[in-house]
């Protein structure tokens, strides 16, 4: 019966894979109710998705693989619900939302690899400048609505789970490369095979480009990265009375990366929105993360499953880049000067590179931090059935967990000379942050499921019990000697329940909602509260013959307490504080639509996938943002940095020979500012519209040539206002390669 039920599952994942336009709401599979629980997972397949009791979407390996992406934006922008705004072009650092939470640096999301929580420091300092390789993804689940109270600690908008390669059942390989504008490159190669109880895979990723920026020395404005991943599993035989399997992962990647967050001025982007100022000639990032992973998976009896992760991530950065200039005693961050570059034009003359200087007047800033986590996590499934034929399942999980953001950092003086950046002044170490934040959290959670005929209901509830502390030694006390230290903690317990429904009408028509506390931890001054609200979400799931399927879901937010967080990547200081930003109301709208006018059975397909996404964000009272980051609030002013409205149509032409994909992009404009009640102070970002293609030709069934076109009509486009100055979004690129498979 399991290995039938196995083979069902994976029949209805091909069949949807290959046919996202053909997806059928069918009684045989609604009555199955085999429980799917893996380690590494949230979903596993589309048809799990497309039955929860909330908005969810499962990205599977064919549809990432459809264009080829290594930018995470562009990999989401088919999924209703997510929002982001792009930074370097490249998807380096990715800056997304889930139905309206704060973008800046993907810090209100839940980010998890393989299940487990993958930001640096996700309580203690949770903004992503670490984001896993979307390309050596076999698949990316979204979830969103009550169910998602499995998932923490961030519950109100939504979790994003990144499914990493697994250990194949045979023997398989994978080896793919490209190159193209920009001198970009990428291989990628996999090998992996289970034997009777051991399995492994080995796979490796290398990506790099030279940027289509350009330095006034025509220095490498783009990027280096290298990722290494091995996993090494052990299963019992079939036979043994209880049987489980141990799953050992190591992964590494290191990163260099000539970024800036120094922008242009509306002039100089409109003379040449590709080029970048002198003063950020010094400007790198320098990093390398470490995951190591143990998996212990228990079968107690068919109804009876345990799954546990013991799990340590080090993420290492220093990104040395330019934080301030001085001119004639006056010290300005850069955003300050963008912003007014007529008053303040001897410093931008400085940024430029125009002016010369004998004195230590651009300041570079090391910002050099080390981050920790670690943690052991379990979850237990039971399931059964009732006596009036009712499906029962229940889910328990706990987590102990510890991260830490060790900061550590400098600033050195240079001059400019005739364009070229001169060091000066050796900083002392440490006086520009010398400071250890921590966390400490107990997770724990239940999750009940009831299926009776065509209801299933989802009653859960979530407990985070957080200790959050700070130590600063100050900025005289390199070796901490703790002579200057100034501590702080707080702590914090909270109850996040949910309930979520899904009512199947017939093979056609679903219902499904639900309500759910939404919660994100605070920082660690004392007595500061976390934030939280209460969501509303209602949808359908609908198929119209055989050829037209979709979803509509509206959604409500209602915070109490919004917390913004004083970022350098979003105009701030970057001590990161979180601010409170009071009362907030998201209201939404997603829609779904897939299309197939082919015939089943035709030699071509033509599936075709519009996805639309409105989002409301209103702040309900007026503040004034620490350091000026949103500035002046009035009540009815946008929550900054998300776009009313955004869509996407993909178009695909399938033959067994060949395929060609077809992208186009819709992204509403946004402002960086609330506006202070005045819509015309918003300090916006444009609206845009790009188009993507890619094609690809099977010469043999193991053998493809692949192309991809980036942005093919050339768009030219601004992509923020943040963190100082005008970003351009990827120009138009062209990339070829060749895929072999085992």
């Amino acid at each position: 019966m399991k290995k039938i039920t196995f083979c069902l599952v994976s029949m209805w994942m091909g069949f949807v894979s290959a046919q996202d336009s053909k997806i059928m709401l069918q009684d045989s599979l609604q009555k199955l109710d085999e429980v799917i629980i893996k380690a590494n997972t949230i979903l596993g397949n589309k048809f799990v998705a497309q039955n929860r009791t909330g908005a969810s979407y499962f990205l599977s390996a064919e549809e990432l693989a459809d264009f080829g992406y290594i930018d995470i934006n562009r990999a989401l922008k088919s999924v209703p619900g997510v929002n982001f705004y792009e930074e370097d072009g490249f998807g380096l650092r990715p800056n997304i939302s889930l139905r309206g939470t704060s973008p800046q640096r993907s810090s209100k999301i839940t980010l998890m690899e393989d299940g487990v929580l993958i930001a640096p420091a996700p309580y203690s300092s949770p903004a992503a400048y670490y984001f896993p390789s979307v390309s050596r993804m076999q698949a990316i689940e979204i979830l969103k609505g009550s169910s998602q109270v499995q998932y923490g600690p961030f519950t109100t908008g939504g979790v994003i789970n990144l499914v990493s390669t697994a250990i194949p059942e045979q023997l398989a390989g994978r080896f793919q490369t490209s190159f193209g504008s920009f001198n970009s490159r990428q291989i990628y190669s996999s090998v992996g095979q289970t034997g009777k109880q051991l399995g492994y895979v080995i796979e490796y990723l290398g990506l790099n480009s030279d940027g289509f920026k350009q330095l006034n020395n025509q220095a490498n404005t783009g990027f280096d990265t290298h990722d290494l991943m091995g996993k090494v599993g052990w299963q019992t035989s079939d036979d043994i009375a209880l049987p489980q399997s141990l799953e050992l992962k190591y992964h590494y990647y290191k990163e260099v990366s000539n970024e800036t967050y120094l922008g242009l001025t509306e002039q100089d982007f409109e003379a040449n929105p590709f080029s970048r100022y002198a003063a950020s000639q010094a400007d790198v990032m320098k990093a390398d993360q470490r995951q190591l992973m143990l998996t212990h998976t228990l079968n107690f009896s068919k109804n009876l499953k345990m799954v546990s992760n013991l799990y340590q991530n080090t993420f290492k950065r220093n990104w040395y880049k330019l934080s301030a200039v001085t001119v004639g005693g006056n010290r300005l961050g850069l955003a300050t000067v963008i912003s007014d570059p007529n008053t303040y034009e001897t410093h931008l003359g400085l940024l430029r590179g125009d002016r010369n200087n004998d004195s230590d007047a651009l300041w570079v800033k090391a910002n050099n931090r080390i981050y920790n986590a670690r943690g052991v996590q379990t979850k237990l499934d039971y399931h059964w059935y009732g006596a009036s034929g009712a499906f029962h399942d229940l889910e328990i999980g706990v987590r102990f967990h510890y991260d830490e953001e060790d900061r550590f950092q400098w600033e050195d003086g240079y001059h400019m000379a005739n364009g070229d950046m001169e060091l000066v002044l050796e900083g002392a170490k440490g006086a520009k942050g010398n400071r250890i934040s921590s966390a400490q959290a107990l997770a724990a959670y239940a999750l009940y499921k009831y299926k009776f005929k065509g209801w299933t209901l989802t009653p859960g509830i979530r407990l985070e019990s957080i200790e959050l502390a700070r130590e600063d030694y100050g900025k005289t006390d390199p070796d901490r000697t703790g002579n200057d230290l100034v501590s702080r903690k707080n702590a914090i317990t909270a109850v996040i329940p949910g309930m979520g429904f899904n009512y199947t009408l017939n093979n056609s028509v679903s219902l499904f909602g639900g309500i759910h506390k939404g919660f994100s931890p605070p920082g660690s001054a004392p007595g500061e509260k976390p934030e939280e609200s209460l969501n509303l979400e209602l949808g359908s799931r609908f198929a119209i013959g055989t050829n037209l399927s979709g979803e509509l879901i509206g959604f409500f937010n209602n915070y109490s307490n919004l917390l913004g967080s004083d970022l350098a990547a979003s105009g701030g200081t970057g001590n990161l504080d979180p601010f409170n930003a009071g009362a907030v109301h998201v209201s939404g709208a997603e829609f779904l639509l897939n299309y197939n006018p082919s015939k089943s059975g035709s030699t071509l397909q033509f599936p075709l996938t519009f996805a639309y996404t409105f989002t409301e964000a209103i702040f309900q009272s007026s503040f004034g943002s620490n350091e000026d980051i949103w500035g002046t609030v009035a009540k009815g002013d946008r929550v900054p940095y998300i776009t009313p409205h955004q869509w996407t149509l993909t178009s695909r032409m399938e033959h067994a020979d060949y395929e060609i994909n077809v992208s186009v992009r819709y992204n509403g404009a946004f402002g960086t500012q609330a506006g202070n009640g005045n819509p015309n102070n918003t300090m916006e970002v444009a609206e845009n519209f790009v188009m993507d293609l890619s094609a690809q030709w099977h010469l043999t069934p193991k053998i493809s040539l692949t192309s991809q076109v980036v942005n093919l009509f050339d768009s030219v486009y601004v992509a923020s206002r943040v963190p100082a100055g005008l970003r351009p979004g990827h120009p138009f690129g062209i990339y070829g390669g060749m895929r072999f498979r085992l």
